[in-house]
């Protein structure tokens, strides 16, 4: 099963109305396929213009790593060097903190990614797992 457009953006229209009932900052919302390629993305108003790069680093470092950002965190903190080296390899694109999520499909593959930003990463992540519940898609925090 690859993410589907559609799938994309019910992902990122659920992870807002989650984000708008937790009364959170404004939020930015990314959603990568599982060759780390953008499938749709959405800035909701007020929310800096800086903020896709940081939403696009948490799914980049997820899908890349096939590891989800709670992980990468949990792993940074473990092994420092190895972060930093990953981060070197992958052009600075991966920030690893909760907020990137990765997607798998019933066979528990890998089909991408959503990145999450403008609160918390910890609230970040409870909103991304709204929207990626509301898709039928599974998420790893």
């Amino acid at each position: 099963m690859a993410l589907s457009l559609n799938k994309a953006r019910t992902i990122i229209r659920n992870t807002l109305k989650k984000g708008r009932e937790m009364e959170l900052k404004p939020l930015s919302v990314v959603v990568l396929d599982a060759g780390g390629n953008v499938q749709a993305f959405e800035r909701e108003d007020g929310a800096s213009p800086g903020r896709f790069a940081i939403a696009h680093a948490k799914a980049y470092g997820a899908v890349m790593l096939g590891m989800a950002g709670t992980a990468q965190m949990k792993r940074a903190e473990e092994q420092a060097y190895f972060m930093a080296a990953v981060n070197g390899v992958f052009g600075g694109q991966v920030i690893p903190v909760p907020g990137g999520v990765l997607l798998r499909n019933k066979k528990n593959e890998v089909i991408g990614a959503v990145g999450v930003t403008g609160d918390t990463s910890g609230n970040d992540a409870i909103a991304a797992m709204a929207g990626i519940e509301a898709a039928g898609v599974i998420g790893e925090i």
